[in-house]
């Protein structure tokens, strides 16, 4: 059991390492509805570009840099959640890559989770909140495995529900709740070959969605393929076993 948990925290990092897909990928419909917000020039150029870096980099100083441009953002206009919602992520992904003790880690998801908490007063997507308030949950639950399972997998596992309630086609629900059924011992009903129906739904749902803006929510879908990749990388057989 331990040892599942220890390899979902060293997972996690792995996974938010790697580059991911544009900001432009995906959002939310709700997000499309809301009414426009005043933004001085240059803002949208700033933001996408501050994005990619967020999402190219797993050095925890180049992370913490990057969440520093996101609150001057949000400084610049305090009645945008975004700047919020990736504030929030920066702090998740520096937890994540970080080596620093688990006391400092808190404090990053401490910190995420204000920022998720104003993104929330701000009007943003709450399914996309909820999804990033249950990968937190996990990050949590990574840094004391042992005395957290019990409480933060259930927590994350409740956030992912009410996602799923408020916007089943937002892919990153399911590549969420696949990493954590993934990490789980068999035994409690987990393991690889439970998390690859969620996985193959979350390829869908990638598929599908439409992003609202240029700036909307949209990483998860090179994780996602890497860890669909992971079930076709089998040894091969042996000639004899081959050919029967």
């Amino acid at each position: 059991m331990k040892n599942a948990l220890l390899t979902l925290a060293f997972a996690a990092a792995a996974f938010t390492a790697q580059a991911q897909q544009p900001a432009a990928k995906a959002a939310s419909a709700a997000a499309a509805a809301a009414p426009a917000i005043a933004t001085p020039a240059g803002y949208t150029d700033m933001m996408a570009a501050t994005i990619t870096e967020l999402n190219s980099t797993g050095d925890p100083a180049q992370l913490k840099e990057i969440v520093s441009k996101f609150e001057r953002a949000a400084a610049a206009v305090p009645t945008d959640w975004l700047p919020q919602y990736y504030q929030a992520y920066g702090r998740l992904l520096t937890c994540f890559t970080s080596k620093e003790e688990g006391d400092i880690k808190d404090k990053y998801l401490d910190q995420a989770e204000a920022s998720l908490a104003q993104a929330r007063k701000l009007g943003g997507d709450e399914s996309e909140l909820l999804v990033l308030q249950a990968y937190i949950h996990q990050a949590r639950l990574g840094i004391a495995p042992m005395a957290r399972s019990m409480k933060y997998s259930a927590l994350s596992r409740e956030a992912l529900v009410q996602a799923k309630k408020l916007n089943p086609a937002n892919p990153r629900i399911y590549l969420v709740e696949g990493n954590n059924v993934y990490f789980t011992p068999k035994m409690f009903g987990g393991g690889p070959e439970a998390a690859k129906p969620l996985f193959e739904e979350a390829k869908v749902r990638y598929a599908a969605f439409q992003p609202a803006s240029v700036l909307a929510p949209g990483w998860g879908e090179r994780q996602l393929q890497g860890r669909l990749k992971s079930y076709t990388a089998q040894p091969a057989a042996a000639p004899a076993q081959a050919a029967k």
